[in-house]
């Protein structure tokens, strides 16, 4: 997951909640006083206190004074975003959800698209997904016994 944090007449920065060492987590759930897994659930879901949360750690390795305090972004200044994994394998659950109805299908991987971090990286996923996939060879018949076997 990434949370992207574009600050008021800022530039955007990607934070990579993908992959958070063990005393991050730790921190984040103190802080946010709720379990990890509730924590990125609810970042899916767009809460602004478990992004925010989540966030600040981020910053933190780069900033280690940073003070939770200090971290206050405006609401619409934070925004989860799919990383490169997670869009994969939604557009593979799209694909087996709305594979036999293409209206549904189209309006869904533009959701997708969205909120992946990344563009290309999704449509390179769908392509994928949707491409035909070639039917798995059929085992050989076993050939007939000849007369000399036996």
């Amino acid at each position: 997951m990434i949370i992207e944090y574009t600050p008021e007449g800022g530039e955007p920065q990607r934070l990579d909640a993908g992959r958070m060492r063990a005393s991050e987590i730790q921190i984040i759930e103190r802080t946010a006083d709720r379990r990890w897994d509730d924590i990125r659930e609810a970042m899916g879901q767009g809460d602004v206190n478990a992004m925010r949360t989540v966030a600040w750690a981020i910053k933190k390795r780069q900033e280690p004074t940073l003070r939770y305090g200090d971290f206050d972004p405006w609401d619409d200044e934070l925004r989860v975003r799919l990383d490169a994994r997670e869009t994969r394998a939604y557009a593979a659950e799209i694909f087996a959800k709305y594979g036999s109805n293409p209206d549904d299908l189209a309006e869904a991987f533009n959701e997708l698209r969205e909120v992946a971090a990344d563009r290309e990286a999704c449509d390179a996923a769908i392509a994928d997904v949707t491409a035909p996939k070639d039917p798995e060879p059929a085992e050989p018949e076993p050939s007939p016994a000849s007369p000399s076997d036996g």
